[in-house]
């Protein structure tokens, strides 16, 4: 009984690591396609950023598809290697928005206006919280670690969407450009927190 709903939850587990990279991927396309349109480096910059995102996701479908068909020992293994690859796509994403960040800043970019831009980080900041918690959730139940660390990468992407909608609406407001790479920097080191926890804390 224990383990059929065991199985049950890694079941779950992997559709939302489908759900996430499909999502993303969506989101990226979408996003790449309207900011050439609407000649918006901002979208261009948050579709670059889910496609980044999504290499969390792809990690948890090659860890959470092996469940039943190898050993518990086997399978506590790739755990602790999902781990250690999750928290190397915290760094990367980190040195990723660390860059744009800075580059935005050096430039004085400034994120134009766009509906579909508004549209996308809404859609996100509706969604990411709900798939956040499920992960979190599932994480906890299991004791995965490396889905726990995955349902930050989510949360991260919900941070991304906020920045992307305050940077908007007070450079609009108010002129204020520099909102977005700045909240970009403490995504950071959000970001670079969560990594470091991962690869160099003993538990």
């Amino acid at each position: 009984m224990i383990n059929d709903k065991t199985d049950k939850l890694h079941l779950k587990a992997l559709k939302l690591s489908y759900f996430t990279v499909g999502y993303n991927i969506i989101e990226c396309i979408v996003s790449i396609i309207a900011g050439f349109i609407a000649g918006s480096t901002a979208l261009l910059g948050f579709g670059s950023d889910s496609l980044v995102e999504s290499l969390s996701g792809i990690i948890m479908i090659w860890r959470f598809r092996k469940h039943k068909n190898i050993s518990k020992v086997e399978e506590e293994k790739i755990e602790k290697k999902a781990v250690i690859f999750i928290g190397v796509t915290f760094f990367i994403f980190g040195i990723y928005i660390l860059f744009e960040s800075f580059r935005k800043l050096i430039i004085h970019e400034k994120p134009e206006p766009s509906i579909i831009g508004i549209i996308i980080a809404i859609a996100s900041i509706i969604v990411m919280p709900i798939l956040f918690l499920s992960k979190y959730k599932i994480g906890k139940s299991i004791g995965s670690n490396s889905l726990i660390a995955d349902s930050k990468q989510t949360l991260a992407c919900l941070f991304m969407s906020f920045s992307l909608l305050i940077g908007l609406g007070l450079n609009y407001l108010w002129g204020l450009w520099q909102a977005d790479p700045i909240v970009g920097l403490v995504i950071v080191a959000f970001l670079f927190k969560e990594g470091f926890e991962l690869l160099f804390e003993k538990e």
